[in-house]
């Protein structure tokens, strides 16, 4: 129980205290325009407290606003997965299939969410209104589906050869041999491409929010950087990495489930 408590308790809070130190520091020294940490609590503190509260389009309580990202993040995210998981299928299994597209996917996977934005406004465009969402949900979409991918694919040839085998002698269909052989084996590199989907997906909602002006954390934090209040932006700053923290470890919980089951 000490071991636990010195691991997962007091440990975390010394680095917590440590941070706060440092910036309370630089806030009274090195960088003035800075916000103390108790400047930020007593900014922040009407988004926290009242966390659901709607008093204007951007002026919500700041858990109001983490939704309305997450809702994005969730359907960007499956929309990665859905599209990703059959190409590094298709990756794994076939060599022409590799020969034909993984230079274009080498190509694509760098390209900034800054760069795939205006090319989703673009095909979008006609749906009025919505081309916003619609720009967000193609660029989350296709930057955070290459972990996928390439992840899935390199577990698809980590297959012993000897497991395809037995499917051979067994005669399993190419359906059978998919879902008792191929995904069991594959699953636990698919797992690590989806953690780090996940996290991209994450990453690029902040992104598509400050350029479309959507409601949400990154929408709020833009906005604040245009007001210039510092207080605001520490505070989206730290929601966006508590968020993606909390995605990671529930993400790794469903890993370890599907891993005991």
């Amino acid at each position: 129980m000490n071991k636990f408590k010195l691991d997962w308790l007091i440990l975390p809070l010394l680095g917590i205290a440590v941070i706060l130190g440092l910036w309370a520091l630089f806030s009274a020294t090195w960088a003035k325009d800075l916000p103390s940490p108790l400047k930020t609590w007593e900014s922040s503190k009407p988004y926290i407290v009242e966390p659901f509260a709607k008093r204007g389009e951007m002026d919500q309580g700041i858990l109001r606003f983490t939704w309305y990202s997450l809702t994005l993040v969730a359907q960007g995210y499956a929309l990665a997965l859905i599209i990703g998981t059959p190409i590094g299928f298709f990756l794994g299994l076939s060599k022409g299939f590799t020969k034909t597209f993984d230079p274009i996917i080498q190509i694509l996977r760098p390209v900034s969410p800054l760069a795939w934005l205006p090319l989703g406004l673009v095909l979008f465009l006609g749906t009025g209104k919505e081309a916003g969402t619609y720009g967000a949900l193609f660029t989350i979409a296709i930057c955070a589906m290459w972990p996928t991918v390439l992840n899935t694919a390199v577990g698809v040839r980590a297959v012993p050869q000897d497991y395809l085998n037995v499917g051979r002698v067994l005669k399993l269909s190419r359906w059978k041999t998919l879902t008792k052989i191929l995904i069991p084996a594959t699953l636990p590199y698919m797992f690590t491409g989806f953690r780090l989907s996940l996290g991209i997906a994450w990453l690029v909602i902040v992104a598509a929010e400050m350029l479309t002006g959507r409601p949400g954390v990154g929408g709020f934090l833009w906005q604040e950087y245009n007001a210039l209040i510092y207080e605001h932006i520490i505070l989206s700053i730290i929601v966006i990495g508590l968020v993606g923290f909390v995605l990671d470890r529930l993400m790794s919980l469903l890993e370890q489930r599907f891993k005991t089951a």
